[in-house]
């Protein structure tokens, strides 16, 4: 198989958000969703053992109503939930097998490498347990999704070359996106010759909803072209990648993406300029402009959560989705073990360090101003 081929259509089915009918996957709009995926010669399904009950539903919805060699199936192993040891972590791809029925999996990835999160998988020596499940044909292709920075990025690519591919979040906003730096990690998959799954493509939902101007462009461009379908055809269109995968929530979302997918084969100049206005657009939203260097947090007594304070409320600045934007701090801010804003103090030690000059104790209160 060549992962950046014909053999594998450049769009995948994201399983992460699957429709729900009183808070439990409905599996019979799943398996609508999955006939007419395969059906318009689409096959790469990715979910996840922490994505709870989607193994469950995609083995009802495809591996019981398709041929195995049908159809590829990627799903991850999150060493750093719940686990001390190598035993516990392998024990993952166990349940994955039995959730799922698939027999193997043609991709497999170590699941949201970065941050304190990778230092699971190097003491647990998940790195060579992959390797042994491929020589055993349980895995087809060992990959590692990814969520930090580029320079963590080359350190793993470098001591791990073995790896075949990476997932990304890539998307037009997120492209020159200090916080994201798609553009930057991509640089550095392609540097080492890995091809890239990209996640992300329409950043969560956002992307399908942009910024008033953002939208007003793309409207100009095409009137009949949803805004989603901008976001993962600038995915689409980039070298070396081998599928987008777009995490579709109904039927109607599946028939949007087939529509523009199915015959789809590069932007054209003119929609690429198109999207570089969209991104010109979105860069001209006032914003503050931290790029997340973490100076500040090095120094703050309090130790709060500062870029992860201020990139939840760009988020509500962009997109005007508060519950979105609570997400981000949730994550950033909870889920990294800092304080929120609300624990400034006002010390100003900060400020001192900041490479952009933001003023970050106005910004904070901001942040407990318009989120909180």
């Amino acid at each position: 198989m060549s992962l950046t081929g014909e053999d594998i259509k450049k769009l995948g089915f994201g399983l992460m958000r699957l429709p729900q009918t009183d808070n439990v996957i409905d599996v019979e709009q799943v398996k609508v969703m999955v006939d007419k995926f395969m059906d318009a010669g689409f096959t790469y399904f990715d979910t996840a053992w922490a994505y709870a009950g989607s193994e469950d539903a995609i083995r009802q919805a495809l591996v019981e109503r398709y041929p195995r060699e049908k159809f590829q199936l990627a799903t991850k192993n999150a060493a750093w939930i719940d686990c001390s040891s190598r035993e516990e972590a392998a024990a993952q791809f166990e349940t994955s097998l039995k959730q799922t029925g698939a027999g193997y999996f043609d991709f497999y990835l170590l699941h949201n490498l970065g941050e304190g999160r990778t230092k699971y998988f190097d003491e647990y020596d998940m790195w060579s347990w992959i390797q042994e499940k491929k020589e055993e044909g349980l895995i087809k292709h060992a990959g590692f999704s990814f969520h930090s920075t580029p320079d963590e990025l080359e350190a793993i690519l470098t001591a791990h070359p073995e790896m075949e591919f990476v997932q990304l979040q890539i998307n037009y906003a997120d492209w020159e996106n200090p916080a994201v730096q798609s553009r930057a990690c991509y640089e550095v998959a392609q540097k080492h010759g890995k091809p890239v799954v990209i996640m992300e493509p329409v950043k969560g939902g956002m992307l399908a909803t942009p910024p008033g101007p953002v939208e007003e462009i793309l409207k100009a461009a095409d009137p009949n072209a949803s805004n989603a379908s901008w976001a993962i055809r600038f995915a689409a269109d980039l070298k070396g990648v081998i599928t987008v995968l777009s995490g579709m929530s109904n039927v109607e979302q599946m028939e949007d993406n087939l529509s523009f997918m199915k015959t789809f084969s590069g932007l054209t100049n003119r929609e690429r300029e198109t999207i570089k206005k969209a991104q010109d657009a979105l860069n001209k939203i006032p914003l503050i402009p931290c790029t997340t260097c973490n100076y500040c947090a090095k120094v703050c007594p309090q130790n709060i959560g500062i870029s992860g304070a201020f990139t939840a409320l760009n988020y509500l600045t962009l997109y005007k989705d508060k519950a979105a934007a609570l997400h981000q701090e949730n994550w950033l801010v909870d889920g990294h073990g800092k304080e929120r804003a609300d624990k400034c103090i006002g010390c100003g030690k900060c400020e001192e360090v900041c490479p952009q000059h933001i003023s970050i104790r106005e910004e904070l209160e901001k942040v407990q101003n318009d989120l909180y």
